[in-house]
């Protein structure tokens, strides 16, 4: 399962800063990841974010950040691996979307950018960033 603290809609002006958490149990395996995408009206679903453990180094995660998001937007982990955390700064309006968290579990193989490798999707958060 995977849920996303933040249920309202965020409301925030361009170059505010937000973060969203996400809490995902789902991990079935030492090799997993926890992903970030978003959607905003009438675009495909977009990676944005992206953290994994690898089966040879479990006790070790890393980053991915999209090209678009790359320098403002950065994702962490909490001390338990269940605590997902998007920080995301300078935001524009172009980054009005959908946010929607989710975890590999059963699904991952090991590329973080395609939603086929996630099983449990968050409930989404609304951003919204007015000019």
């Amino acid at each position: 399962q995977v849920q996303q603290v933040e249920s309202g809609e965020e409301l925030v002006q361009a170059g505010d800063s937000l973060r969203l958490s996400c809490l995902a149990s789902g991990r079935t395996s030492t090799s997993d990841a926890v992903g970030w995408f978003r959607q905003a009206p009438g675009k495909e679903r977009e990676f944005v974010a992206a953290i994994s453990w690898s089966g040879s180094s479990a006790l070790y995660s890393r980053a991915y950040i999209a090209d678009s998001v790359k320098g403002r937007f950065t994702i962490s982990s909490g001390n338990g691996r269940n605590t997902v955390y998007l920080q995301m700064n300078s935001l524009k309006p172009e980054d009005t979307a959908v946010y929607y968290c989710a975890e590999g579990g059963r699904y991952y193989s090991g590329n973080v950018y395609s939603t086929s490798n996630y099983e449990y999707w968050g409930q989404g958060t609304q951003v919204t960033v007015s000019s």
